[in-house]
């Protein structure tokens, strides 16, 4: 499977097919880890780890410079941890053909539904994604992508790591 091509979408339907949003987090890495151990062995297993870097908006930065700057910085960091994550569930027993990266840069209002968005597009039997942790106060007045992606999706189940 390779990173960019998602075209075999007939033959993911009849395997398991995981899509992990993940991000930098301890969090993240503790979602891909638990995927390592609970899936390791099983070759009709696919997963996707996803990453999403929100676009900022164009009066964030000072100047175009420093947006984009920002942006490269951002899309390293995410680069690093998708490699990261990718030699995890290798050292765990998965192939090269079991793991597919996906990193996304877009506008979005809610990173929960570009998840669901993609999960959507890649037709993902099950939806891994790490809880950061909020309180009950800060999940009101930020929302939970956890808890938007548990709640809205369709088709597919939903794992909440811890």
């Amino acid at each position: 499977m390779n990173d960019n091509h998602f075209g075999d979408l007939a033959r993911r339907d009849q395997e398991r097919h995981l899509l992990a949003a993940v991000d930098e987090s301890a969090n993240s890495r503790r979602a891909v880890m638990y995927l390592a151990d609970f899936f390791c062995g099983h070759p009709e297993v696919f997963i996707t780890l996803l990453a999403i870097i929100p676009e900022p908006s164009e009066d964030f930065f000072p100047t175009e410079a420093e947006r984009c700057a920002g942006l490269e910085e951002r899309r390293g960091i995410m680069t690093k941890a998708l490699a990261d994550y990718r030699l995890i569930l290798l050292s765990a027993g998965f192939s090269e053909q079991q793991i597919a990266s996906r990193l996304v840069v877009r506008k979005c209002v809610s990173i929960g539904e570009v998840i669901l968005e993609e999960q959507e597009k890649l037709r993902c039997c099950i939806v891994v994604v790490g809880r950061r942790g909020l309180s009950h106060n800060e999940e009101f007045i930020f929302g939970s992508t956890s808890s938007k992606v548990l709640h809205q999706a369709r088709n597919c189940a939903v794992m909440v790591v811890e």
